[in-house]
């Protein structure tokens, strides 16, 4: 039987503005970003961060940018960042992030097919703009997060534009926010297939995300800000909801400095993707099995275990050797935006920091459902927010068939696509792509439907199942398993291409082909015979991959 659903209680909001003027209420004072600056830590006060808001949206207002604006961003990770993203939400401009590590011919498609006005973004990127001016007839203003650019005006000088005005008590920027179900936060899918396309999310998305995200999960005290700002996990997850819970935000500047900040804010909490949560817990085992105390733990956490049967944790004491490699004070993990091993949930889970899985897409403003830290289940990806239906269409005959979400938080559509509107929005369901099953009031996700391999026999493959499998090999880094073709094209046999680190085999890599060939017939002979590899290719270089570290399947499979 399912266990009940409890709801947290969470503070209605109006829009994004009236969140953040709760905050403000509720915070004052304390501390809601801490970021680096000149090697220092800087603290910023919720009020003064509402403040910055307030005058980047005077200024841009005083400017003629004043309603239904796209405004466009892109850039590292930063204070100046979230100031860009917040202010906007919170006046009537629409906000248009652009993943930093697209080409500059991309940034250009996106921004003239977003039709932005105004480009907030990094030194590095303002001269592109400047010299491509004649390529952009929209851009308008161009403003420079991270200091003085010719071509440019400087964040700060806008920031100080702003101030002034708010001094005089200029009102027409805080005279009002969009409506509810207008567009307000326009998001360029990175995707691992196709074009880009502009999911269209309104503010009623937005705080539909929020309110009943966190009426199903909640997080505490300060998080690490971790995956890159133009991705609406973090964007509306991670940020957002952190500020409706009154939370502070260590802003993580690169993600080679991710361990090191871990150190440094010593977060309760942390949103990633599984490419995180994989390498966290493959750390950790190597560590462990390098100093001979692998066994200890496995004995350890089989003990923590049965005591927790009678209501007894030891698991923050247990482990806290490990603990203290996380920064001491790490409780949980909030993984999405791909399926992530039960074994590597479990794991964290087990040693006393709990791993949550969790469902989402960019269409879904991003989530669907997640875990709660009391009904973590690791073979799912938890219960649906309340605010939606889902249904799985077409199913076969053990419940696996597309996902499919109708509610609040479902898109408004593609911009200026109708056609590929229509393909996924059918009476108000949003046909995910996404294959899974609803069982016990609980989603679980076997695959894409893109990538659904169906053998010349008939048999009905997931390659994300078999990977599953392959990464509990210790040594891979990354695997793609695809089908093998013959002359006229049919799905005969399948194939496991593979990133290895040869340094971690037993041999150094000396026979990495025979012994990664002889260790994936150990990892799925489980399986089904029509499910195993017939064939591996052991890649030298890093696969193709989205900047949230997603492989992209069609780059690999059509080489």
């Amino acid at each position: 039987m399912a266990k009940k659903i409890e709801y947290n209680k969470v503070a209605p909001i109006e829009s994004i503005r009236d969140m953040m003027q709760q905050a403000v209420a509720a915070m004052g004072d304390g501390v809601l970003f801490k970021y680096k600056k000149a090697g220092a830590v800087c603290d910023v006060s919720c009020k003064e961060f509402y403040d910055a808001t307030v005058c980047l949206g005077n200024a841009l207002a005083a400017r003629g940018f004043v309603s239904g604006c796209h405004i466009a961003c892109t850039g590292n990770n930063s204070y100046n960042w979230i100031i860009s993203y917040v202010s906007t939400l919170c006046g009537k401009n629409i906000f248009v992030p652009i993943d930093k590590d697209v080409p500059t011919k991309d940034m250009f498609n996106i921004l003239n097919h977003s039709e932005s006005q105004v480009i907030i973004c990094d030194k590095s990127y303002v001269n592109a703009i400047v010299e491509g001016k004649d390529e952009l007839p929209n851009i308008k203003f161009v403003i420079c997060m991270d200091g003085e650019c010719e071509g440019a005006v400087s964040f700060e000088a806008i920031l100080a534009e702003g101030k002034k005005l708010m001094e005089e008590n200029y009102g027409v920027y805080l005279d009002g926010t969009s409506g509810d179900h207008e567009l307000k936060l326009l998001v360029y899918t990175s995707g691992t297939t196709g074009n880009p396309k502009g999911v269209m999310l309104s503010q009623h998305n937005l705080r539909s995300a929020i309110y009943y995200g966190l009426m199903v999960e909640t997080v505490e005290t300060r998080c690490l800000s971790v995956l890159p700002y133009h991705h609406t996990y973090e964007a509306v997850i991670g940020i957002l909801v952190s500020i409706h819970k009154h939370n502070c935000i260590c802003i993580n500047e690169s993600l080679r400095a991710v361990l090191a900040n871990i150190q440094l804010y010593k977060p309760v909490y942390l949103f990633v993707v599984p490419a995180f949560a994989e390498l966290f817990y493959k750390r950790v085992l190597a560590a462990l099995e390098e100093k001979g105390k692998l066994g200890t733990v496995n004995f350890m956490i089989k003990l923590s275990n049965g005591l927790r049967k009678i209501g007894i944790d030891i698991r923050r004491k247990a482990f806290k050797q490990i603990i203290d490699n996380f920064g001491g004070e790490l409780r949980q993990i909030v993984c999405g935006g791909a399926p992530v091993r039960a074994e590597v949930a479990e794991f964290f889970t087990n040693i006393g920091i709990d791993l949550e899985i969790g469902y989402g897409i960019t269409e879904c403003s991003p989530l669907v459902s997640v875990n709660q830290a009391g009904d973590n289940d690791y073979t799912s990806v938890g219960k649906i927010l309340p605010c939606i239906e889902v249904k799985i269409d077409n199913s076969d005959e053990n419940g696996n068939g597309e996902i499919c979400v109708k509610g609040d938080i479902v898109m408004m559509g593609y911009y200026k696509e109708p056609e590929q509107t229509a393909d996924v929005l059918v009476d108000g369901w949003f046909h995910t792509g996404d294959l899974g099953n609803y069982t016990n009031e609980k989603l679980y996700i076997t695959g894409r439907k893109k990538n659904l391999i169906v053998l010349d026999n008939g048999k009905n493959i997931y390659p994300e199942e078999i990977e599953n499998y392959i990464y509990a090999i210790p040594y891979v880094k990354d695997a793609v398993v695809y089908s093998v073709k013959d002359e006229k094209g049919a799905e005969t046999s399948l194939c496991c291409e593979a990133l290895l680190d040869k340094d971690a085999m037993p041999d150094g890599g000396k026979n990495a082909e025979e012994t990664f060939k002889a260790d994936v017939s150990e990892a799925v002979k489980a399986l089904p015979q029509y499910k195993h590899i017939s064939k591996i290719v052991i890649r030298d270089t890093e696969f193709p991959k989205t900047t949230t570290k997603k492989i992209k399947r069609n780059e690999v499979i059509k080489k």
